[in-house]
């Protein structure tokens, strides 16, 4: 059995939020956006995994303050905030010890993802290498196409990609040794560009990410209504 990581990747600020604290710290139902999404993945397998917290070193002593406040004691190992959301990943693949390990990297601000597809996640991950959680797209789409242009397009052709993305921790060490490039949007397309095949898993729909105002106010309404989280 593999040993099992989570790299949290937690490196946003408040500005789309329209807040001076950073959205990872906010709280929904009392307690900060960051500690949930922490629990999320402790609760799926308690001691079995470890957690390691990516955060800018100028916001780790407000993280500290934040945990003696809320009395939060899951274990975290803390690595430094890179340029990019690229180099957080590698600083954080640094404290993963083990050769042989499996490595789930999850956006902080993503507290809703459910215990059935981070368990998924992981099983699709061991069996063939990495593992990304999508959903369907449900809004017709329509593709620009230069000059005030565009064509629709079929849906059905398209997935939206959450988080966690998991992977082999040798091949996701593989990925992050290349040199960082502007077309990495997420863990899978660095992966990707190195020729490892990305298998999918069904996602939650209400896994969603914190990023605006109107997305604290559907977390509020998400742990007041039972759901599959």
């Amino acid at each position: 059995m593999k040993q099992k990581y989570v790299l949290i990747v937690a490196g946003g600020s408040g500005t789309r939020m329209g807040t001076e604290v950073p959205k990872q710290f906010l709280p929904i139902g009392g307690k900060p956006v960051l500690m949930r999404t922490i629990e999320a993945f402790c609760a799926c397998f308690g001691r079995d995994i470890r957690t390691i917290l990516v955060l800018p070193s100028s916001q780790q002593g407000y993280w500290d303050r934040l945990c003696r406040e809320h009395r939060f004691s899951l274990p975290c190992d803390v690595a430094d905030g890179g340029a990019t959301r690229f180099h957080s990943v590698c600083n954080g693949l640094k404290l993963v010890r083990e050769r042989a390990a499996l490595v789930g990297v999850h956006d902080g601000v993503r507290p809703f993802v459910s215990a059935s597809v981070i368990r998924q996640c992981y099983a699709v991950a061991e069996r063939y290498g990495a593992a990304v959680p999508v959903v369907p797209v449900v809004e017709s789409m329509r593709c620009l196409q230069g000059g005030g242009h565009s064509i629709a397009v079929n849906r059905e052709h398209y997935r939206l990609v959450q988080t966690p993305q998991v992977f082999d921790a040798d091949k996701l060490r593989e990925a992050y040794a290349q040199p960082f490039s502007p077309a990495f949007t997420d863990d899978a397309s660095v992966a990707e560009s190195i020729g490892i095949p990305i298998h999918l898993v069904d996602g939650n729909r209400e896994n969603i990410k914190l990023t605006t105002p109107s997305d604290l106010k559907i977390a509020e309404a998400l742990l007041d209504t039972p759901c599959s989280i």
